[in-house]
């Protein structure tokens, strides 16, 4: 049996009063703070056909940058060259979830907003990581932000080192998608690893 949308009532409870006022229209000091200490996100926008792309960004904790309470900038970095979020950006409605995650808490933080693409060379240059200029920024506005609570991560135990799995229990990337597609040379582990060094 399918669920509708009259079915919800009867499965879920309404929110409560809490849970509803918690989302707010800017970027507080506790939201502040997480963002400080957070050095992964998940990027998750729509295209104009209503697909929707996630995909994940990360860099030192704070990589991505408080202009003010309603103002965030995300640096792109390397990657490969896909680049479906910021098409969707572009050619969708704009409107953008981003989820924070910080190792070794169990909340996450959930801000919306709108976005626009910048290339704007002063900007870019105060966003140098890893030695390298970003190759554009994404310009958040900033309409939605809560706190998800733990227990996500609490039933996935995702920081606790008992449930880290030993990198030989998948091949490398390199491998998978050799298998995949057939193109391309297989490398081991090691050298993806080191070959992402450089392109950090």
């Amino acid at each position: 049996m399918h669920i509708g949308p009259d079915d919800l009532g009867a499965i879920y409870a309404p929110p409560t009063d809490r849970v509803i006022a918690k989302q707010l229209p800017r970027i507080d000091r506790h939201a502040a703070n997480f963002i400080g200490l957070s050095p992964f996100c998940v990027l998750a926008t729509a295209g104009p056909d209503g697909t929707v792309d996630a995909s994940p960004r990360g860099g030192n904790p704070g990589f991505v940058r408080i202009e003010n309470e309603t103002r965030l900038l995300m640096p792109d970095r390397p990657g490969n060259n896909r680049i479906d979020s910021f098409r969707n950006v572009l050619s969708g409605s704009g409107y953008v979830q981003l989820i924070f995650f910080v190792p070794g808490l169990d909340e996450t933080l959930r801000v919306g907003g709108n976005a626009k693409l910048s290339a704007d060379a002063d900007v870019l240059a105060t966003m140098i990581e890893f030695g390298k200029l970003p190759r554009a920024v994404l310009d958040i506005a900033v309409r939605e932000v809560y706190f998800h609570c733990g227990k996500a991560l609490m039933r996935s135990k995702l920081w606790s080192p008992e449930a880290r799995v030993a990198r030989s229990a998948q091949p490398s990337i390199s491998e998978v998608i050799h298998e995949q597609t057939g193109q391309g040379t297989p490398e081991s582990q090691d050298a993806v690893e080191a070959r992402y060094k450089t392109q950090l």
